[in-house]
């Protein structure tokens, strides 16, 4: 669509081991704007505003309809799909998109405590670091006021797991085939203590991590248009069968796999996939 546009920033060295990107989006239209929000198995920063006010005029999950967003909050991994209204006229969002272990390695903090949840920013900056954001003169100075906010929760935090980190490795290089057994052979680990410390990094079970990461993965190899047919999709990824790939397709969007191959082109990708 003409009246949005998308840039990609890469993460500073001193963020890259945590940070993926960060992302604008600008939205120029007077018409209200609908976006359809995909599960994202990872957290991230948003800092959203329409003329110095939020942006979103509400926010409709499973658990229901939330009508007051703060400007600029953090956000937990999430596995069931959302929307989000925005109100009439053009606005801005910046987001940061984590890797999916940021939480812990950043802030220190247990993920699960906020998954399928938002967190006002403030609440973690110690600081109005919304008023800041919403004074700075250029969307550059924003993302320098949110890179230095980062580099200084990142000194201050001591938490990592490598254990789980080098897990995410796995699953990421080897989607397509790759399960929760794998894992536990690989890392030499119980299956518990693996499911434990990964819930408190990430703030999913691996089992639910894979499955999110392979859905996202059916989007991008169906953007690539490199396949006429689903079942080639779901071939390449090696679902266990046909049905299997059709239910995480519609649980994880809201609408049937063929809609989604048809309307694939409007699908962006924002840490996740986010449509109109």
């Amino acid at each position: 669509m003409k009246t949005i546009t998308l840039h990609t920033i890469p993460a500073p060295e001193s963020l890259r081991q945590d940070i993926e990107c960060f992302r604008i989006f600008d939205y120029a239209g007077e018409d209200q704007l609908e976006i359809k929000v995909a599960p994202l198995a990872a957290s991230g920063i948003v800092f959203q505003h329409k003329k110095g006010q939020s942006a979103i005029k509400n926010f409709i999950t499973s658990s229901g309809v939330k009508n007051s967003v703060s400007m600029s909050f953090i956000y937990g991994a999430r596995i069931t799909h959302s929307i989000m209204n925005y109100k009439k006229g053009p606005f801005t969002t910046i987001q940061v998109i984590f890797k999916p272990h940021a939480l812990r390695s950043i802030f220190g903090i247990d993920a699960s405590t906020i998954t399928e949840r938002r967190i006002d920013l403030n609440t973690f900056a110690g600081q109005d670091l919304t008023s800041q954001l919403l004074e700075a003169p250029t969307k550059k100075k924003q993302i320098a006021l949110l890179t230095k906010f980062l580099v200084t929760q990142k000194k201050q935090a001591k938490t990592r797991d490598g254990l789980v980190e080098e897990s995410l490795a796995l699953i990421s290089k080897h989607i397509a085939s790759i399960d929760v057994k794998d894992l536990v052979i690989s890392l030499n680990i119980s299956e518990r203590q693996l499911e434990k410390r990964f819930v408190q990094t990430v703030g999913i079970p691996p089992q639910s991590y894979i499955r999110v990461k392979r859905f996202n993965e059916a989007i991008r190899l169906m953007k690539s248009k490199k396949f006429e047919r689903l079942t080639d999709v779901a071939h390449a990824l090696n679902y266990y069968d046909q049905s299997h790939f059709i239910r995480d397709l519609k649980d994880f969007t809201g609408i049937t796999p063929k809609s989604i191959f048809q309307k694939v082109d409007n699908f962006h990708e924002q840490g996740g996939f986010s449509y109109i």
